[in-house]
């Protein structure tokens, strides 16, 4: 079994839900989820839109490969309504689900880059994950997600999101 961590991010329709809803298809076809962050409210990243992002961290053991799950989380993606056109760059969606770490592999292919590219510039990311994983050491950096998280020089506000 392996541990993987997924980043699940939401800005369209009911977030909330969403959320819940990729949590349970990620449980049933990808791995069994162990651990689960809080959610936060975000600041849309790379793009300009009114509606905030609901995102979380979930940490799941698996016995699928790393491409297997990306090929399981873009299918519950579509499932779930994401429309994915590769010319718009980033978008407003109904989910989004990223793979952050698959156990401590370093894995760069035409599909995937893992760990995630971006990890260190997205406070979004951080956040959640140092809630439940703030001891893990990134791969290739060599440094504990909480540090990460104190050396992140986004600025974007990430909020502890309350359900009404």
């Amino acid at each position: 079994m392996t541990k993987i961590y997924l980043s699940l991010g939401s800005n369209l329709g009911d977030k909330k839900k969403n959320l819940s809803k990729a949590i349970r298809y990620i449980n049933d076809q990808v791995g069994h989820i162990t651990n689960i962050s809080a959610i936060y409210t975000t600041e849309p990243w790379g793009f300009d839109s009114n509606e905030y992002f609901l995102n979380m961290v979930v940490e799941a053991l698996t016995n699928l490969s790393a491409n297997e799950i990306l090929m399981r989380l873009v299918n519950i993606e579509k499932k779930m309504g994401r429309v994915r056109d590769p010319h718009a760059g980033y978008v407003s969606r109904t989910i989004d689900v990223d793979i952050l770490f698959y156990g401590n592999e370093i894995i760069k292919n035409q599909f995937l880059t893992i760990p995630h590219k971006h990890i260190c510039k997205r406070k979004f990311i951080l956040q959640p994950l140092s809630d439940i994983a703030p001891g893990f050491k990134h791969p290739e950096l060599g440094k504990e997600i909480q540090q990460l998280l104190a050396e992140c020089t986004d600025p974007s506000s990430v909020k502890p999101f309350y359900s009404l």
